[in-house]
């Protein structure tokens, strides 16, 4: 039997492809039954020390929801972090005042090392430019809904690669399901070798280019990302590829795409999608944005163990 009671959420590489399908079933019927007061005196810990609207806002709807509290800061100016505090001694301080903590960090590897540190369950919001596990989960659940399946599907992913986390973490978890990935980007923000070989080692067929031309039509999906210039460490390096990239509806038509091709975004967006994709069956990123409430839902009521 699967459970993720007390379970961390780090990365997209713990859970195996059972485990990724138990949990959109968990979210399908969060969002088609009614649960209230499941999580009534359980407090959420919110710690994002980095900019967050969709992910932090949508735990802190899908927790209060269900009837459960929360505490945390989307500024760590405001906190003891700006006395100089580490990280450890926080999360273990803050450790005390909840049932769940969930991280967003600028490094590498904080999650891991909250997780490492704390008794409580630990849910990466995001740690540096490497993973966004619970984007994923709702990236997944935005795609079994509006295609049908997850299996056997021609995703393009298109933009920042190298430091996309959102790239990472859903390229891993759609290697579970056939995808033939398709990896669109300039030379200098190409999907990270890493993460590249180990698609490879799982025998998924992958694609690199640097135009949609003559592959936009054959995808099922095409996987947006803005390129993200707060982490570029060269702001020279960041002007050569701003802008390189933008979607419309007169170009995927030039494309030739399929009729029913989707468009995802994790958002924000920039220059990089135009607004008349807004109204057409092509754009689907806004109900992208509103799944996180049921997958963050059964996320929360999963690991800490009101549901099974």
């Amino acid at each position: 039997m699967i459970s993720f009671k007390q379970r961390d959420v780090i990365s997209i590489l713990h859970f195996n492809k059972e485990e990724l399908l138990y949990l959109l079933d968990v979210t399908k019927r969060m969002e088609q039954t009614h649960y209230s007061h499941i999580l009534k005196g359980k407090v959420l810990a919110a710690l994002f020390f980095e900019p967050s609207t969709r992910t932090r806002l949508s735990f802190e709807t899908a927790m209060k929801r269900l009837d459960g509290m929360v505490i945390g800061f989307a500024e760590s100016g405001a906190t003891s972090i700006a006395k100089g505090e580490s990280l450890s001694d926080s999360v273990k301080t803050i450790e005390g005042y909840c049932d769940v903590i969930v991280l967003r960090h600028y490094l590498e590897g904080a999650a891991q090392l909250a997780a490492d540190i704390v008794n409580v369950p630990v849910i990466n919001a995001g740690d540096g430019s490497n993973q966004h596990p619970t984007q994923t989960f709702l990236d997944l659940y935005t795609i079994q809904k509006t295609k049908g399946t997850l299996e056997g599907l021609k995703i393009g992913f298109l933009g920042d690669l190298k430091y996309g986390r959102t790239v990472h973490s859903l390229a891993y978890a759609l290697a579970y399901f056939g995808a033939e990935m398709y990896f669109i980007s300039p030379p200098n923000l190409r999907m990270p070798k890493d993460y590249m070989e180990e698609l490879k080692n799982r025998h998924v067929a992958c694609h690199e280019a640097e135009s949609l031309q003559d592959i936009g039509k054959r995808l099922d999906v095409i996987y947006c990302t803005r390129i993200q210039e707060e982490r570029f460490a060269d702001p020279i390096e960041f002007e050569k590829v701003r802008g390189i990239y933008r979607l419309s509806k007169p170009i995927l038509e030039g494309l030739g795409v399929k009729d029913d091709l989707k468009i995802m975004h994790p958002l924000p967006r920039v220059d990089e999608m135009d607004e008349s994709l807004d109204g057409t069956n092509y754009a689907i990123y806004f109900e992208q944005a509103r799944n996180g409430i049921p997958v963050r839902k059964a996320i929360l009521a999963t690991v800490l163990g009101v549901i099974e």
